[in-house]
């Protein structure tokens, strides 16, 4: 088994209702924040953190998502006869920036079901899972800073977020200790999937990136459908934890949960005003609005 974490696997398959009418003939995986879809950004995370080959589960209707990542002959042909040099060096970019191969879901039977479906392409070696919903900005790109702590503990690794209060109901929450030695790592001891606040073990929550061995995969085989008939991969992950090490990572960055219509709006703001062509110009637009 190779210890090398070079394949990711996104889970792609979803419909998208919360973003309705737009998800109609849209996937929201190709809903734009400022010019980018949303899956570029996790796709280019991937990229920066070392990553060899992209695995993007899809479904029915997604087929947007390959023509996105794929050469367009008759785009780049007439930026080319135009003389927009730029502007083709984006869009050919986009078409050569990872290895990237694609896997059908035919059913919707889950986030564990989807990770499952990637099975083949990832055979006996450690992988990562990177959730498009979850826009992230970090100096140093999320993956890379839990494959670097996969490599340091020798263990799967999710990315965590302190969160206070009612709202940790809305997530899946670790049980266990932060590590004396980095208290960013968190020795997992379980898991609770969107616990009552009360009932919450931690405030370290699970948020869209995963670093996990390949024992997973048969673990989810072997995992029951839960509510709704869906195989969770939350409870593939608690199979894990009873033979292999797992540990939480509170990452340095900004999560901005994309597949939220209010997260889509903060993202595109945040993401808009870093840029050096017309930040100064939106953040003066900002402070003249009427609020």
């Amino acid at each position: 088994m190779s210890s090398e974490v070079r394949k990711a696997v996104f889970p792609a398959g979803g419909l998208g209702t919360r973003f309705l009418p737009a998800t109609k003939v849209i996937p929201k995986e190709m809903l734009p924040v400022v010019d980018k879809p949303i899956i570029q950004y996790g796709v280019e995370e991937a990229i920066a953190s070392g990553i060899e080959h992209i695995i993007i589960i899809t479904g029915r209707g997604k087929g947007t998502m390959e023509d996105h990542f794929d050469h367009s002959f008759e785009l780049d042909a007439t930026l080319e006869r135009r003389g927009k040099q730029d502007l083709l060096a984006v869009s050919r970019n986009v078409a050569t920036m990872a290895r990237i191969s694609y896997v059908r879901q035919k059913d919707p039977l889950g986030l564990g079901h989807a990770v499952l479906c990637a099975k083949d392409f990832v055979g006996d070696e450690p992988f990562a899972v990177l959730l498009p919903d979850d826009v992230i900005d970090a100096e140093v790109p999320c993956l890379k800073q839990l494959i670097d702590v996969f490599d340091e503990k020798d263990g799967s690794v999710l990315a965590t977020q302190t969160v206070e209060g009612p709202a940790i109901s809305a997530y899946g929450v670790l049980a266990g200790s932060p590590d004396p030695a980095n208290p960013r790592i968190y020795n997992c001891t379980g898991m609770v999937e969107k616990p009552k606040f009360e009932d919450a073990p931690s405030t370290q929550a699970i948020v869209g990136r995963y670093v996990l061995t390949p024992r997973v995969f048969e673990l989810l085989e072997q995992t029951q459908p839960g509510a709704g008939g869906e195989i969770q991969l939350t409870d593939g992950i608690k199979a894990l934890l009873k033979e292999e090490k797992v540990f939480g990572y509170t990452f340095a960055g900004k999560r901005f949960d994309a597949g939220d219509k209010f997260g889509m709006l903060q993202a595109t703001i945040e993401f808009a005003l870093k840029r050096p062509e017309f930040g100064d110009d939106l953040r003066a637009y900002l402070k003249n609005l009427p609020l």
